[in-house]
Parts: C-alpha cells; structure tokens; sequence
C-alpha cells in the first residue's frame, strides 16, 4: 500500500509533469525547460521527461542538450520510438546526416510505416541531394498516413526538382483542391506556373499563399526550415523578383 507521504509525493510529480507539457504544447517555452528541469529533480529516471526536455532544449536552440537527453531518454527506454524521432530531429539541426539516418531507419525497422520517420528521411535525402530517393519517401509516407498533405506538397516538389514539372503540377492542384488553405501548395504552384510562363495564373495562386503565410518570400526559411528543393526554391524567388523565365 502506498503511504499518504508517498501518494502525495506522486501526486505532486503527476500534476507537475502535466504542467509542464501543457506549457510545451503552449509554446512558452523557457518556463517548460523550467518545468522539465523540476521534474526530472524530482524523478530524474522519468525517460518521458527526459524525451520532452530534450525536444524543448531543441527549440530553444540547444541541440547538444536536447541529444543529450534523447539518448539518457533511450538509456532508460530503450525500445522506445520517440527519442529516437526526436533525436533524429536534433542530429539534422547539426547537419549530422549519418546518425539521423540511423536513428530514422532504427524505426522504419520496427515500424516500416511510420509516416514520421519516412518524411524525416526524406528531408535528409535531399539535403544530401538524392531527389529521387526523397521522392520515393515522401511518398510513402503520404500512404502510411492518410492526409498527410505536408508529405504530398514536398513529393510534388521532389517532382519539380527533378523536372517532372507535369506530375507536379496535377499532384499541386489536387492539394489546392482538397486544402484551398495549403500555402505550400499554393507557393509551390505559383513557382512552377512562373516556370511556365502563365503569369496571371501565378500572380493569382500567390496572393492566397502570401496571404496565409508570408514567410514563403524568404529564401533561407524555404531552403533550411521549411526543405524545399532548390529549383522550385530558385523559381519562385526570381518570380518574386519579376524576373522572366
């Protein structure tokens, strides 16, 4: 039988570790790494803590220690999945190619339809420049997970990439059919009707996507954070710029 001290105690770990996720989950990050840290003072075995420790340590800026904890996460839990998704994630930021792969493909052996770890994989693919195994990936991915419209945007990008323009093109306006709101689609489509000289139509999918989200105009956030390829990325710049193609 626990005893009431012990119960509380519990308790007490419980509601701050809820605590601690819900201000993950609300973006206020520097008072969750707080948190965490008070958590793992109090259970410093607790490899969930020490996994959502490591992905808040990520987004502050702090990828050594968010590695760190995935791989203490892992010590603990090793069968786990997430660390290692998370560590993954971690290893790119350092452009540490290898051992994300490792990581991911860790999974895909335990969970070949793991949708995550597929699109992660893809990604590292194309940083390394092998647009046709990203390709292959993302789309896989997209089966794995049914609406998976983020995986279908960049499998159409992959396309472009690799000047399959015309695949692209049917697989962008499919997703603009289905998510009217996607402004990935929608840049990605403006970039490739540049390409092909149907300028009003572009001008008109453009003013949508800049609408929603005007961080497509930014070359470094395209390339680094968001992970296009560099043609469509290129394309679309010089539209911006009214340059001809």
């Amino acid at each position: 039988m626990v005893q009431p001290l012990q119960a509380s105690s519990s308790l007490g770990v419980k509601q701050k570790f809820e605590t601690a996720l819900q201000t993950t989950n609300d973006g206020d990050f520097p008072k969750a790494l707080i948190l965490w840290n008070e958590v793992l003072e109090m259970t410093p075995n607790d490899s969930a803590a020490l996994s959502n420790r490591g992905n808040v340590r990520l987004v502050l800026g702090d990828p050594n220690g968010a590695i760190l904890d995935q791989t203490n996460a892992l010590k603990l839990s090793p069968f786990e999945i997430d660390p290692h998704l998370n560590r993954g994630i971690a290893e790119e930021a350092l452009k540490d190619w290898d051992s994300a792969i490792i990581d991911y493909k860790w999974i895909l052996e335990r969970e070949p339809d793991n949708a995550s770890a597929l699109y992660n994989l893809a990604n590292v693919s194309g940083f390394k420049g092998d647009w046709d195994q990203a390709k292959a990936l993302f789309s896989q991915a997209a089966f794995a997970r049914p609406g998976f419209a983020l995986a279908r945007s960049s499998k159409a990008l992959s396309d472009y990439q690799l000047e399959q323009f015309d695949d692209a093109e049917v697989e962008l306006r499919n997703l603009i059919r289905r998510y009217p709101m996607m402004a990935d689609a929608r840049a990605a489509l403006s970039a490739l009707l540049w390409r092909k000289g149907f300028y009003g139509e572009a001008e008109s999918n453009w003013a949508a996507a800049s609408g929603l989200d005007n961080r497509y105009r930014q070359r470094d956030w395209l390339l680094k954070i968001r992970r296009w390829p560099p043609r469509p990325t290129e394309d679309l710049m010089a539209f911006l710029a009214l340059e001809k193609p």
